[in-house]
């Protein structure tokens, strides 16, 4: 009897370990983020790095997307998203806040959807 509830305590150890999900410390993500020139790129990469945990953040103006590798286990994407949206740029999940769009220069606005 001793041996059998044991062996359901271990059973019941192992089950809850593996439902927990295991963060990645290199995520790759790409994620695509409005904007339009050089100084778009700094400012967006600048506020990823803001976060706590990317490792690598660029941005490519051709195809307006962002190309991350995060730490799971500090940060999320979503910390991201909203890091960028405070400094004006949209991303598909997480839009700027109007009054954070009307601050960026004249050729940094580009068109919201």
């Amino acid at each position: 009897m001793k041996n059998i509830i044991i062996g359901i305590m271990i059973l019941l150890v192992s089950f809850s370990t593996q439902a927990q999900e295991k963060k990645n410390k290199n995520a790759k993500y790409n994620i695509e983020v409005n904007g339009n020139c050089e100084m778009c790129k700094k400012r967006i990469e600048d506020a990823a790095f803001s976060v706590s945990g990317v490792k690598s953040a660029e941005w490519h103006i051709d195809d307006h997307m962002l190309h991350l590798i995060i730490n799971e286990q500090k940060c999320s994407i979503l910390d991201v998203q909203k890091a960028i949206a405070e400094v004006g740029h949209d991303t598909n999940d997480v839009k700027a806040m109007d009054e954070q769009y009307q601050k960026l220069h004249g050729c940094c606005m580009y068109e919201r959807k």
